[in-house]
């Protein structure tokens, strides 16, 4: 109905519904939602009250022959169960997924309900399914002219909401193309004005923001005597006093005087705290820690402040001053990959000597040092020498224990301490420091668990967005999609009401990730490229960093064999160059290269994506004859049969663990010289 009206198969192949009058009957019995249509109605809509004298039996012809188009095996002689006769006319019994109008209001709803990072893949979802004007077919007839206008309306009405979400994330100039045509093909709506402007003004573009709005003014029709649009004079006022922050197309006067009384507060502690003073360091550190919870400038500015923080304690000569700045930054912490390796690796440094210079310092001090130890130290941030190679045999690696150590301890000083606030920033260590071998999803959803009910109980918002994303990740792992999908609608809830907007990235991911598990890449691939241009504006380098590569090898590692000759020639891999590249070049039939590269290649660092990165190299040993990689990758991934590869991520998915074992464990067997069964 989302266009001219047509009907498919579930495969996706057309119907033929023939003439015209045939397509406007099933279109009248849709616009009628499984109520039933009197014969006569229908003919007197058909014919617009003008019906010909055998204008009945020319109905039933027309439901006889969409029936045979709608149910083609249905048996001779057995009634319809989607075009029925019901009393005096007929009924068009379907369901409301295969009616692209309810799909429609449907995703709309969720997508009105949702925070605005994830309301523009919904929206875009929504639209997507428009194919032209509603109805098309039938522009003139009088029997849909309420449903034209209605539909209309509401497919109006989410292109506004979709520029309005892309707005409030951040993203006014992708807005700006579509709004601009939508204001001119509309020009009486008064919203798309205000977003129009809006968008501009955050573009930095104030001047055409204000022409925008003078425009407007000439075609936004008001009542008689009711004077300029209070709308538009609001927008114009706002704009020209350069107040157009981020979300001002809805501030409340409650944000003004929040500004007010935060003016007038710094003030008055500038005046009042001495310079040198040892509060201003606290107060820096605690500001620094608000402040990267905020969104993406937020996190980028105190990711670059936390440094010279920390410089300035430990300058100060007083290692217990030293000690509680390094462990008061306790941010949330769910990806495994630091944005700034240097800047971790020193803070582990830092840390570490302030637990050595207050040796009896206070057990929740020390606590809070060893976890920052254990969160900083995430993936391999602390590594002290170059990785092991996937070649050799696992081997010991020092700044490993050190690490798991540290998060041991901080757990158990934590918990004997009893407070809720110290043993949440532990188990946020611990949970840095569940990605020792492979297939360790049952235990990090077990830290989620104890996390988020600890959080809750105490009413730490923070740290219970943490928990539910640890669970979704290792929901997703262990292929609890369901389970997952609620705690990703819990993070969303929360983080719309806590204003954490970076949360809404990792679940818009995994919304992609979902759809592509219970879809098909087909259908998922919309919301990846949602979830790309979300990361890429999050602030978040350890996240975004080759994460189009890791996107571009679903469909690939999700089938059999390599990637089409020059597929992936020119996605940039990131950090994940030493374990895509053997891929790359075997996919371009450079077999010798490919094999140097395996034989090059470091062990995936204990991360989120350490199953699939081991699958990856699964692949390019199996199509290249590297059989040392690859038995270790079969070694190595034994553990975690019954994960998704990269579920755990909660970004993307290679299919199950078991699928890739199993096809190394087949690729040794039929290798020249093969050891038997269960041999190296």
């Amino acid at each position: 109905m989302l266009g001219p009206v047509a009907a498919w198969r579930p495969a996706g192949e057309p119907v033929a519904l023939g003439a015209p009058r045939h397509r406007e009957v099933l279109a009248r019995l849709l616009v009628a939602r499984n109520r039933v249509v009197p014969i006569d109605r229908l003919v007197a809509d058909l014919w617009d009250g003008e019906p010909p004298a055998a204008a009945v039996a020319a109905v039933r012809t027309f439901v006889a022959a969409l029936r045979r188009a709608l149910e083609p095996d249905r048996p001779p002689r057995t009634a319809s169960r989607l075009l029925a006769t019901q009393g005096p006319g007929y009924v068009l019994r379907a369901d409301r997924d295969a009616v692209d109008v309810c799909c429609f209001e449907a995703t709309a709803a969720r997508a009105a309900a949702a925070a605005p990072l994830n309301a523009v893949a919904l929206w875009d979802e929504a639209l997507g399914l428009w194919r032209g004007p509603a109805l098309a077919d039938f522009a003139h007839a009088s029997w849909c002219v309420a449903e034209r206008t209605r539909l209309t309306e509401l497919r109006l009405r989410a292109v506004e909401q979709r520029a309005d979400a892309l707005v409030a994330t951040g993203r006014a100039r992708d807005a700006l193309p579509d709004l601009e045509a939508h204001a001119t093909a509309h020009p009486g709506r008064e919203d798309a004005w205000v977003l129009l402007a809006t968008a501009l003004d955050r573009a930095g573009r104030p001047g055409d923001a204000l022409a925008a709005l003078r425009r407007a003014h000439g075609f936004v029709v008001r009542p008689a005597g009711a004077g300029p649009s209070p709308a538009l004079a609001r927008a114009e006022a706002r704009i020209a006093a350069g107040r157009s922050a981020p979300g001002a197309a809805r501030t409340t006067a409650g944000a003004g005087i929040a500004d007010s009384v935060w003016d007038r507060t710094a003030a008055a502690w500038d005046r009042s705290v001495p310079a040198r003073s040892r509060a201003r360091l606290h107060a820096a550190a605690g500001l620094v820690r608000d402040l990267a919870v905020t969104g993406a400038a937020g996190l980028a500015e105190a990711r670059a402040q936390r440094g010279e923080v920390v410089a300035a304690a430990e300058a100060t000569g007083d290692p217990v001053l030293a000690a509680q700045v390094i462990a008061s930054y306790d941010v949330p912490a769910v990806w495994t990959r630091a944005d700034d390796p240097a800047a971790s690796g020193a803070l582990v440094r830092a840390a570490a000597r302030a637990a050595a210079g207050v040796p009896e310092g206070p057990p929740v001090l020390r606590a809070r040092l060893l976890s920052v130890v254990a969160v900083e130290s995430r993936g391999d941030a602390a590594a002290d020498r170059p990785l092991p190679l996937a070649v050799a045999a696992p081997a010991d690696e020092p700044w490993r224990l050190r690490a798991e150590r540290a998060a041991d301890e901080a757990v158990r000083l934590a918990r004997a301490q009893g407070d809720p606030s110290v043993l949440a920033f532990a188990l946020n260590g611990a949970f840095m420091q569940a990605f020792g071998p492979c297939g360790g999803a049952a235990r990090r959803a077990a830290i989620g668990v104890e996390l988020t009910g600890l959080a809750v109980d105490h009413g730490v918002a923070s740290h219970e967005i943490l928990g539910r994303l640890v669970r979704l990740q290792a929901l997703a792992a262990l292929g609890d999609l369901d389970a997952a999908g609620a705690e990703a609608d819990a993070v969303d809830r929360l983080a719309h009401r806590h204003e954490r907007p970076l949360a809404g990235v990792f679940t818009v991911w995994f919304r992609a990730l979902r759809t592509c598990e219970e879809h098909g890449w087909d259908r998922a691939r919309p919301l990846y490229d949602h979830a790309l241009a979300a990361t890429a504006t999050s602030g978040m380098p350890g996240l975004a960093a080759g994460a189009d590569a890791l996107v571009a090898l679903v469909p690939v590692l999700r089938g059999e064999g390599l990637p089409v000759r020059g597929e992936l020639a020119a996605v940039d891999v990131g950090p994940y160059g030493p374990w895509l590249n053997p891929l790359r070049l075997a996919a371009q039939g450079a077999h010798d290269q490919a094999r140097n590269a395996l034989a090059a290649a470091p062990r995936p660092p204990h991360d989120h994506l350490q199953e699939a990165l081991w699958c990856v190299l699964a692949r390019a040993a199996a199509a290249v004859g590297e059989h040392q990689v690859l038995r270790r990758a079969r070694d190595e991934l034994a553990a975690a049969v019954g994960e998704s590869a990269g579920g755990g991520s909660g970004l993307i998915s290679f299919g199950p663990v078991r699928h890739h074992v199993e096809a190394a464990a087949a690729a040794l067997r039929e290798a020249p010289g093969s050891c038997p069964p269960g041999g190296r």
